[in-house]
Order: C-alpha cells, then sequence, then structure tokens
C-alpha cells in the first residue's frame, strides 16, 4: 500500500470487513514493546523493533480487516517492507508518544500537526487517539480540570478528522488515582462512565475497556449511540475471546482491536520460532477470533451516527 491508494475520504469500512466488523490488529505499542524486549532479556535495536512490526503485519494483516500502527516506527517499517496485504486498512495512532502528567496523574494533549490530514499523508485510513478520561474527578482551587482538559483535546480530535475527510477512533483507557486501588464495580463505573462522555463528542469509533462482566457489557449496550470495538489490554487470549463473546453478544460491539493477547510471545523469539508460532498459535488465535464476532459483533453500519 502506498500513500497514493489513500482516497481523500476514507470512513469506518476501510478497517472493517464487507459485514462492516472490526477484525483489527494492534501493534502500536512503543515503550510498551520496548519493556516486552527487555522482559526476555534483550535490549531492543531499532532493527528489533521494525522487525517485530514487519513479521506480526505479515503474519496477521492477510486476515485482519485492519492493523493499528505507530507512526514513528511501525508505519514506516511496515510499508517499507509491503507487509501490510492489500485487504487490510491502516488505523495509525496520533496522540503524543510523550504525554504529560500532572501529580503521577494522566493530562490529556495533542499535537495539532498530527491530525487527519497527516494520518493520510502517512497512508492512513483512519485516527486512532488514546486519551484517559477520569469521570467526576475533583480538583481543588487553583488545579487543572483534568477530565474538561480531556474532553476538550477529544473534541478538537473529533472535530479535525471530520473536516479532514477521515474517521476518528478515540481509544479510552481508565486510571487510578495515586494511591488508590479500584474495585471490579468502581472499574466498571468508571469504563462505562467515561465511555458516555466520549460517545457525546461523536467520534466515528469508541475502542474500549471490557467492563468486565455482561452487565456491564449490558450497560455499555444501552448507553451508547455510535459503534464500539472492545480491546484486548494484554490479557490472556483464552479470557479475550471471551470478552469478544460478551461485548458483542451483551454490549454490542462492532467487533475487537486486539494487540498483545494475540502476538506477544513472538517477541524475543529467533526467526525460526517466529515462523513456527505465527502459523501454530498467532494465526489460529486470530481465526477464533473472527469465528467469535461472525453472526456476533453488530455493523457499524447499524449504528452510525453520520
Amino acid at each position: 500500500m502506498t500513500t497514493e491508494s489513500v482516497a481523500a475520504t476514507t470512513t469506518l469500512d476501510d478497517i472493517a470487513d464487507q459485514n462492516g466488523v472490526f477484525s483489527i490488529i494492534a501493534m502500536d505499542q512503543r515503550n510498551t514493546l520496548r519493556r516486552m524486549f527487555t522482559a526476555v532479556g534483550i535490549e531492543a535495536t531499532p532493527d528489533d523493533m521494525d522487525q517485530a512490526k514487519v513479521d506480526v503485519a505479515a503474519a496477521l494483516t492477510p486476515l485482519a480487516s485492519g492493523i493499528l500502527l505507530d507512526p514513528t516506527i511501525g508505519v514506516p517499517a511496515v510499508l517499507k517492507a509491503d507487509a501490510l496485504a492489500a485487504n487490510c486498512g491502516l488505523l495509525i495512532a496520533a496522540e503524543p508518544e510523550k504525554r504529560p502528567t500532572y501529580n503521577g496523574e494522566p493530562r490529556a494533549a495533542r499535537d495539532p500537526q498530527q491530525g487527519g490530514a497527516w494520518v493520510r499523508a502517512l497512508g492512513g485510513h483512519a485516527v486512532k487517539f488514546l486519551i484517559q478520561v477520569r469521570p467526576h474527578r475533583q480538583f481543588g482551587h487553583g488545579e487543572p480540570d483534568l477530565q474538561a482538559e480531556a474532553i476538550e483535546v477529544v473534541r478538537q480530535v473529533v472535530a479535525d478528522c471530520r473536516a479532514a475527510g477521515i474517521p476518528s477512533v478515540v481509544e479510552n483507557l481508565i486510571y487510578s488515582q495515586p494511591g488508590e486501588e479500584l474495585s471490579a464495580q468502581q472499574r466498571e463505573d468508571l469504563i462505562v462512565e467515561s465511555a458516555i462522555l466520549l460517545d457525546d463528542l461523536e467520534p466515528d469509533l469508541l475502542k474500549l475497556e471490557y467492563p468486565g462482566s455482561a452487565a456491564g457489557a449490558k450497560r455499555l449496550a444501552g448507553a451508547l449511540h455510535g459503534p464500539w470495538a472492545v480491546l484486548s489490554a494484554g490479557v490472556a487470549f483464552d479470557q479475550f475471546q471471551e470478552v469478544v463473546r460478551v461485548s458483542c453478544d451483551d454490549g454490542g460491539a462492532s467487533g475487537f482491536i486486539a494487540g498483545r493477547s494475540v502476538w506477544k510471545e513472538a517477541i524475543g523469539m529467533d526467526a525460526a520460532e517466529r515462523a513456527v508460532f505465527f502459523a501454530e498459535s498467532a494465526r489460529p488465535r486470530l481465526e477464533t477470533l473472527l469465528a467469535a464476532v461472525d453472526g456476533r459483533a453488530r455493523s457499524w453500519r447499524e449504528v452510525a451516527r453520520h
């Protein structure tokens, strides 16, 4: 795929299958990927990082509706190697690699130069933007309103993408405040409540954490007005395949965006070991996920606003 192959206007169909369902492989990790190499005793070189991205793309994009890549390592390496299958759309992460914090909490930021037009110039079909919203966060006199800042950043991202004619995919990760340990119910509440806040801004797609149960998934189904896809968050594959089923059956999800749950064991393997792993483990896992969404996932077109 080349940048010239990207149309002037793209839609979520460019990262979905013919039924409007998302089966997207996530390989946008940068610092996380370096830590994964470190965990297996390898200090990753730039070549190691490039090759990891290329190998995942070459092995899995023939089966996937899309792949999520970072702009600094993944996109250049994968496109140079021609490792992206022709039928697979390209979703590009547009959030800053280094994000600010305030007293140990994440603080929202965006680079206006890294918007929809920039993603399109890189060859992308959609923009992915990571945010961390904390609903009902209290703040004292003279302190920033981190929730309001995050909402405003997402508002800008959505407007920019709309103006550029490219879909906005907003990912939210909840977080604990310093010294806080969240219960399962608190996690569910934060996932659902933050999703509602973001849904109100009308992004084209939400990429959300699993709220922990069928009941939590039903809360999402009843509250959201636009499509959403469930992310894997690096959980074990056996757990994630059940998450996908419940998210679709009870939550009305339009598919999945899965990363480490599918390919994480490949990190640190030599070329021969990787080839065996992709053939015997990673591709069968992706096929299992495809079967899990078949007939279950809701087409994004059914809930699209525009």
